[in-house]
């Protein structure tokens, strides 16, 4: 630093001259040591940047990082057979492993879809409880009998009934799809196999699934509402579906043929109506809508939106093609609260096995999942029978 000079040009004093000095060397000293540190710093940080680049994406990319390892196998086995990629991805991600069948986890995009078009299907998984679970078989506990309930005092404990406890065990069953591809087919790039396998495991399933929550006799398939022991509401037990009568063998009644569908839904129990529906298929459904009341106007409603479904006595109707048709003795028409009366569990996998030798030229492809189905409340389900 040149000689500092004072405001009117004349020198400073020799006390004030060193202390400037000293100040500026002070402050030199301190942006040096500043710089340092800064430099230091950037060093560290760029050093921390290299260490941790993939672990400051995770939160980005985590369906790149996870999915996409797996759809690519995925599409690799689909196409050609080879499970390198998958049995890869085995030894890194657990959830991965394979069955005992030799079966592969479906790529996400295939399960999920196939889940779509199930919670989507004209069947009894639209209004029934539906439980995710790991094991083979799921256990409920089912109060039979009324809970009682009294009034406690200062002098005496409140007399109360307990009700008895019944176990149901529903277990899980092997649901199974086997659809075929030409290798011609699955070796053409701009073919969406997986779509495709997708729509082919739903079809399949739904099908199959719908079919046996309604007559399902519970042999290696779910036991259906229609297949457990029946008796007039009057005397049914907790463990049996109570049913009413049409009036008239195998149709309605000739005079007043909707009194039937009114003693149906007053044989459920209050709790139980608040949610309940009719469940029909679409022959019975024909016959019903057709009905009047005494001012001459239709018990049924139809839907006024896109998305509502119809409803009759103002209940909602699912229908089921599952369901008979009316016949003597049928039980064409089922009213209840179906969350409460039934419940559908599932293991949340989806399995697909590639099979390119047992139909040469073709490439099959056994799918399966496990579900199991049963009525868990037999008081919040009604029947009619028609007789």
């Amino acid at each position: 630093m040149t000689e500092a000079k004072a405001a009117g040009g004349s020198d400073m004093p020799a006390d004030l001259k060193g202390a400037m000095t000293g100040f500026v060397s002070e402050l030199r000293a301190f942006r040096d040591d500043i710089q340092s540190q800064l430099k230091a710093q950037d060093e560290r940080m760029t050093m921390i940047d290299r260490k941790t680049a993939l672990r400051s994406r995770a939160p980005l990319s985590t369906s790149a990082v996870t999915e996409a390892p797996h759809q690519k196998a995925f599409n690799a086995y689909l196409r050609s057979g080879d499970d390198d990629g998958l049995r890869g991805l085995v030894i890194e991600e657990k959830n991965l492993t394979v069955a005992s069948d030799g079966g592969f986890l479906a790529a996400p995009r295939v399960a999920e879809t196939v889940q779509a078009v199930l919670r989507s299907s004209s069947s009894l998984r639209q209004m029934a409880n539906v439980v995710t679970i790991e094991s083979a078989v799921y256990e409920a506990l089912v109060e039979k009998g009324e809970m009682g309930a009294g009034w406690a005092t200062e002098t005496a404990a409140p007399g109360t009934a307990s009700a008895s406890i019944e176990r149901i065990s529903i277990p899980l069953h092997e649901l199974s799809a086997v659809p075929r591809a030409s290798q011609r087919l699955l070796d053409d790039a701009a073919f969406d196999v997986e779509g495709w396998l997708a729509e082919r495991i739903a079809d399949r399933f739904a099908r199959a699934e719908a079919a046996a929550f309604v007559n399902g006799d519970g042999v290696d398939k779910p036991r259906g509402i229609l297949r457990y022991t029946t008796a007039p509401v009057a005397t049914a037990t907790d463990m049996q579906v109570g049913f009413v009568n049409s009036g008239a063998l195998g149709g309605f009644a000739a005079t007043n043929p909707a009194d039937c569908l009114i003693d149906l839904v007053y044989a459920l129990g209050a709790a139980y109506r608040a949610n309940a529906a009719f469940m029909m298929n679409s022959k019975t459904a024909a016959a019903v809508r057709k009905m009047k009341d005494a001012d001459g106007r239709f018990l049924w409603t139809d839907a006024l939106s896109v998305g509502q479904v119809p409803q009759l006595l103002g209940y909602p109707v699912l229908i089921s093609e599952d369901m008979p048709d009316i016949a003597p003795n049928a039980f064409a028409i089922a009213f209840g609260d179906f969350r409460a009366a039934y419940t559908i569990v599932e293991r949340p996998d989806l399995r697909v096995l590639r099979d390119p030798f047992s139909a040469k030229p073709h490439v099959l492809f056994y799918a399966t999942k496990r579900v199991g189905g049963g009525v868990t409340d037999f008081r919040a389900l009604r029947l009619l029978r028609f007789a």
